[in-house]
């Protein structure tokens, strides 16, 4: 891995766990001394990560984390609606005995997270899943593509399944894609995950630019 590629990594991780927030600047100089790199690097970094639409560059003001505003987080995730419905069709063709009981195992998992109120346990779940799912349909462009996707959207006001009641509703959304993936039903896996991701959706359309539905008051 080149220098450039390690920065880039780096700074795109600490993007996505939430270390620089929303709309905040990234500072050339501060970024090159915290990252123990030149400026040189630290500027082809953020432009890659423009291109990846993380990071926004402003003539003369610099860089910034780019804010995904509501309407764009509902077209991005109806996007992801068709790629994801291909992959599961995908999925469905090519799963392995092996991958069955992992997908299953999963499914299990996901049942007692809600069983027991252990959201992040199932948000990681979640993603373990969707995640599987591409490695098992092997379309690298369809993989690629998503994964730019939801890295837009890995953001904590998009974390859906943190939301109370989220959970019990995409919970069998989620089985009906993993029974369809693991039955060989190829129409069935796509017609689920395009539930389950236009549910997603109208679930993000619901939410205030903080991401928090209209009527939930701000904790204090």
């Amino acid at each position: 891995m080149s220098d450039l590629d390690d920065i880039r990594d780096r700074l795109r991780a600490a993007i996505l766990r939430g270390t620089y927030a929303p709309r905040q600047r990234l500072i050339e100089t501060e970024l090159a001394e915290e990252y123990r790199a030149s400026r040189f690097l630290v500027r082809n970094a953020l432009i890659q990560l423009a291109s990846d639409g993380l990071v926004e560059l402003q003539p003369n003001r610099g860089a910034r984390v780019r804010e995904i505003s509501v309407p764009e987080a509902v077209e991005i995730t109806e996007i992801r609606q068709a790629v994801e419905g291909l992959v599961a069709r995908r999925a469905a063709e090519l799963i392995t005995d092996e991958e069955i009981a992992e997908l299953q195992a999963i499914g299990e998992g996901l049942a007692e997270a809600v069983s027991q109120g252990e959201l992040l346990r199932y948000s990681d779940l979640n993603a373990t899943l969707h995640s599987r799912i591409r490695d098992i349909a092997q379309h690298a462009t369809a993989t690629r593509i998503i994964e730019q996707l939801n890295a837009q959207l890995v953001r904590h006001q998009f974390q859906l399944s943190l939301l109370p009641g989220r959970p019990a509703v995409s919970l069998p959304e989620h089985l009906a894609i993993i029974d369809a993936v693991c039955s060989h039903d190829a129409d069935g896996a796509e017609r689920a995950m395009r539930t389950h991701v236009g549910g997603v959706a109208g679930t993000i359309s619901t939410l205030d630019p903080q991401g928090r539905p209209v009527d939930q008051e701000p904790a204090w």
